[in-house]
């Protein structure tokens, strides 16, 4: 052997197989309830998920194959649920609480939080109304994008849901939404579309339903047309828990991940599918991609620790509450009640027994619970409160007894509380719907509450007209005619672990409401919009209101409401003056600014809305108002300050069929600035320049489509003038208004077709092809 021999090449590294088909198929769905696929030797982390939009679904143990509990769950801080958080109008308030969610989900090892839900409550029977935030898909996207981003910026994902129309739970798992194209854009996608663009949330989920007939979690122009193509989503979109039904075909259209798994079945199937040649190993491939960019995405994301205890996030969801109450009607200033003097009879069980969450998926197990009642005795600082419970709560114990609910007994119940009543300077009575009244899983049949409580409240007027009723609801309830009869009247909604606390301070003046209606309470059901459609038959929904939604449709159809929607009193008084529209540098926003005064006897936080009505002569039917912005203000007595609210020109199109997109109308559009959707304080008119139109002419549109056409309009007119001179002269036929307004529905080319028409059919298809070459060098 020589000194010289060189020495042998290193072995090389063991090269890494890359996944196998059926491992591929094992990632595009669950490894148990709420866990992904985990591919430990591609580098593919399981991603851990959790319920809970307002709060954490902990499971306490994870059975075989990690199966979790549904029925129980460990304790989590539970924050207002959305219907709650939607009357703060608050988005910063909205992040911080995301922000707090994702403290806890960190703690947990939670990577992504299933939700929020930012459906639009389209009907007031929907029983799942209390996980949404509004009527309106504005309001709905800068509360929800808020939550978003409070999330994804402290590193846990955000599951958007329910993409969409998923309006009802009646017959939710196969019901078809069956819904023109223009309120399914300006409506029912349009918060989805803002919050995907803007706040880029990580994953989506697909609803149950159908649109249009298509399931969704088989729908290719909503999940990859649409999510994909036109906002440019890029994250991975799962279904709702059992919401797929051929694993192929959903695949195909453009959903990633099935959830929960189905214990390898439906992997099988996407195995079978690729093998025989039905589904392209591409499809999967790039479904692959997507969910390995997911969870690597949720591993790495910078995750801070655990900033806060359990008793600051308790002091946060009170916070959040406090600036949830809506203060509906106040008479004489019955309230604030004062701390310090006199009597108050606090009537009704849902004060020592509260509902402050909604039932279904969403249930949270609080870390602790601060009941009304409590915290109003703990607030009184010489006070007397007295209590009866008046009524029971359907399947709750009868406090300190432990027996089940006991109808029998609410006779006596009811004269008892009457007694503390009429004994009592004041009367604050606790109203609302129980589990059994409204959860997930069904819809309501009416919006009244429990005749129980409506003949108890009658009793209590008679015995003692000092009253003050506060509701606890996750839906709307109907207020008429008894909310005429008492003079306050506080919408309590759900308000989470700390709601008790909360409805002290504002019972007793320490904080003052400033909550604002996000839906519109009406006089009856049947006034709702969606009233004679809901919720369908033979498993389809016929959106048949279109986009006269919520207050659209009750302010189309001039109908009285009970409190409108964005209503909400306070315990002062604000005056609205110079009302001012600047379009800015960009051309793209305009800045509306408004003066607000704080009018009244102390401090107190006013929410302004801004509003647009469309132009005079608009090619579509428009809405009386549509909610563009708002920015909330806190004044002291006396302040005054101007409130500037950015209103992007693109808000204020239509979603025009016939011409395929979005379109800004040319004309006077006006500016309304309001305290409510029908307080409007200060308006102004703001002269609009149209969108340039997109529409391709032929024979087949009207005289009267052809005459609006910027382009199309101007050669029609020079074409029936030519033809005119040339048949020996005479006034244009659409000079006469008579005649125009007459032809204005007819086809150019069935008029063409007319012995003494102008214009010749084939001058109508050179019209159409100089139109379409006019407006395309403008557009250039």
């Amino acid at each position: 052997m020589t000194n010289d021999q060189t020495s042998p090449p290193p072995a090389a590294e063991p090269s890494v197989p890359g996944p196998t088909l059926a491992e591929k198929a094992s990632l595009t769905s669950g490894a148990g309830d709420f866990v992904t696929t985990a591919l430990p030797h591609a580098g593919v982390p399981a991603v851990t998920l959790s319920d809970g939009p307002h709060g954490l679904r902990l499971p306490k143990e994870a059975g075989d194959g990690g199966q979790v509990d549904l029925h129980s769950a460990a304790p989590a801080t539970c924050y207002p649920p959305a219907v709650a958080l939607g009357s703060s109008w608050d988005p910063e308030l909205a992040h911080r609480v995301a922000g707090a969610l994702a403290d806890e989900a960190t703690a947990h090892g939670i990577r992504v939080l299933l939700g929020p839900g930012i459906n639009i409550k389209r009907s007031p029977l929907c029983g799942r109304n209390f996980e949404y935030f509004s009527e309106d898909p504005l309001l709905t996207a800068e509360l929800g994008g808020a939550m978003v981003r409070g999330l994804q910026e402290s590193g846990v994902g955000a599951a958007l849901k329910h993409y969409a129309a998923n309006n009802q739970e009646t017959d939710r798992m196969r019901v078809s939404a069956d819904i023109d194209e223009r309120p399914l854009r300006e409506i029912y996608l349009r918060a989805f579309e803002r919050i995907v663009r803007r706040d880029r949330p990580w994953s989506v989920m697909s609803s149950y339903n159908a649109v249009n007939g298509v399931t969704l979690s088989e729908n290719t122009r909503l999940l990859t047309g649409i999510l994909r193509g036109e906002w440019g989503f890029d994250g991975i979109v799962m279904s709702d828990w059992g919401a797929v039904r051929d694993r192929v075909a959903a695949l195909r259209a453009g959903l990633d991940l099935q959830m929960p798994g189905t214990q390898g079945r439906t992997d099988r199937e996407v195995v079978a599918a690729v093998t025989d040649g039905s589904l392209d190993e591409a499809v999967l491939d790039t479904a692959v991609e997507r969910l390995v960019r997911f969870a690597r995405r949720t591993a790495d994301a910078d995750r801070p620790e655990p900033r806060m205890s359990v008793d600051d996030h308790h002091r946060l969801a009170g916070e959040a509450a406090d600036r949830c109450v809506v203060l509906l009607k106040n008479d004489d200033g019955l309230l604030p009640l004062s701390p310090v003097a006199g009597s108050v009879a606090v009537i009704g069980e849902l004060a020592r027994t509260p509902r402050y969450q909604g039932a279904g998926s969403s249930q949270v197990t609080p870390t602790r619970l601060d009941t009304p009642l409590d915290a109003l005795r703990a607030h009184a600082d010489g006070a007397r409160v007295d209590f009866a419970p008046g009524y029971t709560l359907p399947g709750a114990e009868v406090a300190g007894t432990g027996s089940a609910d006991s109808p029998e007994d609410d006779a006596a119940r009811a004269a008892d509380a009457v007694r503390l009543a009429a004994a009592s300077d004041t009367v604050v009575l606790f109203l609302g719907l129980s589990a059994h009244d409204e959860s997930e899983g069904f819809d309501r049949d009416h919006i009244d509450l429990p005749d129980t409580q409506l003949r108890l409240l009658d009793s209590i007027v008679a015995a003692n007209p000092r009253v003050a009723v506060v509701l606890s609801n996750g839906g709307v309830v109907r207020t008429d005619p008894w909310h005429r009869t008492v003079p306050a009247l506080v919408e309590g909604w759900l308000l989470g672990q700390a709601g008790g606390g909360a409805l002290a301070r504002v019972l007793f003046g320490e904080v003052n409401p400033s909550g604002k209606l996000a839906e519109t309470v009406p006089l009856r059901l049947e006034d709702s919009p969606s009233h004679l459609s809901f919720p369908g038959e033979e498993g389809h929904v016929r959106y048949g209101e279109g986009v006269f939604v919520g207050y659209r449709g009750y302010d189309a159809a001039s109908r009285e409401v009970a409190f409108p929607f964005g209503h909400g009193l306070s315990y002062t008084t604000f005056a609205y003056s110079g009302l001012r529209i600047t379009l800015e540098a960009d051309g793209a926003r305009y800045a509306v600014a408004v003066t607000v005064a704080n009018t009244g006897p102390r401090a107190g936080r006013e929410v302004v809305q801004i509003y647009s009505t469309g132009p005079a002569g608009s090619s579509v039917a428009r809405p009386p108002r549509e909610l563009r912005g708002f920015a909330s203000v806190t004044l002291a007595p006396g302040e005054s300050r101007e409130v500037v609210v950015h209103v992007s020109r693109d808000d204020l199109a239509h979603y025009s069929e016939r011409e395929g997109g979005w379109r800004v109308e040319g004309g006077d559009h006006g500016i309304e600035a309001g305290s409510s959707s029908r307080d409007i304080r200060q308006s102004a008119v703001l002269p609009v320049e149209g969108d340039p139109s997109r529409l391709t002419l032929s024979g087949r549109n009207t005289v009267a489509e052809w005459l609006a056409h910027p382009v199309g309009g101007p050669l029609l007119m020079k074409a029936f003038a030519e033809g005119r001179a040339a048949a020996g002269g005479g006034p244009s036929a659409m000079e006469n208004p008579a005649i125009r307004r007459f032809l204005a529905g007819t086809p150019l080319d069935v008029i063409a077709e007319f012995p003494q028409s102008p214009v010749r059919p084939e001058e109508v298809v050179a019209l159409a092809e100089q139109a379409a070459v006019v407006s395309g060098s403008q557009e250039r």
